[in-house]
């Protein structure tokens, strides 16, 4: 456990004492030796959240010694030098150039560059308790999984960080994805960062570089193929800041769906039925406005039904958030479920269209 140099060091589980940098690992229950933990942080252009950041990942506290990759995408707004600073500071922390700046190329970079036996993916924009870590340290050792991570709970910093936060906590919001939500350990077909076991990021050949977004996903969809298990615990819940403006949630959501065409094709079991809602939504307002004289009313009759449940989403949410806010509430609701479905489609036009898992979701094989 991380401790001020003149706290004694604690007992593990055996009795001897270690020491989160130096001393003895620990061996957990099946008898797994985990001799380190790499943390890989993909960072670009993060001056506003950069020290916050670096607080939350020095205050990890783990049973095992912990090394943070800050692994920078080429920061111009001043972020490099804090993480400089850093690594100067705290021998946990080390400086990583990513040239290629996006995200799968960082975490692939990291990679490579890590030691040890575990591998965790912490972001710049999520607040992780102290204990994530050693969470998921402890459950990995039990050895019936492959990916261990938390729940995804959203907080708002601003006005609409704070609607689309509300949005989020209900199930119109959050979809089909389990991990959001978890109360109790569940078994999940992604997860949210989380660690795994260096040995079987290896074997799956890292992230793949070509998924700019959605990576995760992608990941876990590989995994799964291959007979891994995912897991989402409690003790691992970290929250993070949604975006603060609709058109900032638009181009974010659109990027999600356009990408999860592409997992999806690659992957035809990673696709839920819930994600063919979205698109289907854009195609009946389509037809509602400009469609056949045959299909514009059944399609006109479709919007209703789902402008009547946004409504009742939004009154239900009223009892526990402002008025103001619940008023807005469908703003949000519709930018998500527009965007993500036109992001799908044209994901379907740029990787072609994803038919074997579209009619597995659609029978039922999700």
């Amino acid at each position: 456990m991380t401790r001020d140099p003149q706290t004694p060091a604690e007992p593990n589980a055996s009795g001897a004492p270690f020491d989160s940098m130096n001393g003895p690992v620990q061996r957990f229950a099946r008898g797994d030796l985990f001799d380190r933990v790499c943390v890989l942080v993909p960072v670009l252009d993060e001056i506003e959240h950069v020290e916050e950041m670096l607080e939350r990942l020095a205050a990890q506290q783990t049973s095992i010694p912990a090394e943070f990759l800050l692994i920078d995408g080429g920061s111009t707004d001043g972020t490099r030098e804090h993480l400089e600073r850093a690594a100067a500071r705290d021998a946990r922390f080390r400086l990583v150039d990513n040239p290629a700046r996006q995200i799968p190329s960082a975490l692939n970079t990291g990679l490579r560059e890590s030691t040890g036996a575990l591998v965790a993916r912490m972001d710049a924009h999520t607040i992780y308790p102290s204990g994530y870590l050693e969470s998921g340290i402890q459950r990995l050792a039990v050895g019936d999984a492959d990916w261990v991570s938390g729940p995804a709970l959203p907080v708002g910093s601003g006005r609409w960080s704070r609607r689309v936060a509300i949005a989020l906590e209900t199930s119109l919001g959050v979809g089909g994805a389990t991990f959001r939500r978890a109360t109790s350990e569940v078994e999940t077909d992604t997860g949210f960062t989380g660690i795994l076991r260096r040995e079987t990021l290896e074997q799956l050949g890292g992230w793949d570089e070509q998924s700019l977004v959605n990576e995760d996903a992608e990941l876990a969809a590989r995994l799964r193929a291959s007979g891994g298990r995912i897991l989402c615990i409690p003790g691992m819940a970290a929250r993070y800041i949604p975006r603060n403006s609709l058109p900032a949630l638009r181009r974010q959501y659109f990027r999600y769906g356009m990408f999860r065409a592409r997992t999806s094709g690659l992957h035809p079991h990673g696709l839920r039925r819930s994600n063919l809602l979205p698109p289907g939504l854009v195609v009946t307002l389509g037809l509602a406005v400009a469609g056949p004289a045959v299909l514009r009313l059944p399609a006109r009759a479709g919007v209703c039904a789902y402008a009547a449940i946004v409504v009742a989403t939004c009154l239900r949410a009223g009892t526990r958030t402002s008025l103001r806010d619940a008023a807005a509430l469908p703003a949000v609701f519709v930018t998500m479920h527009l965007a993500w479905g036109a992001g799908f489609l044209v994901g379907c036009l740029r990787f072609g269209l994803p038919v074997k898992a579209v009619v597995r979701a659609l029978s039922g094989g999700r």
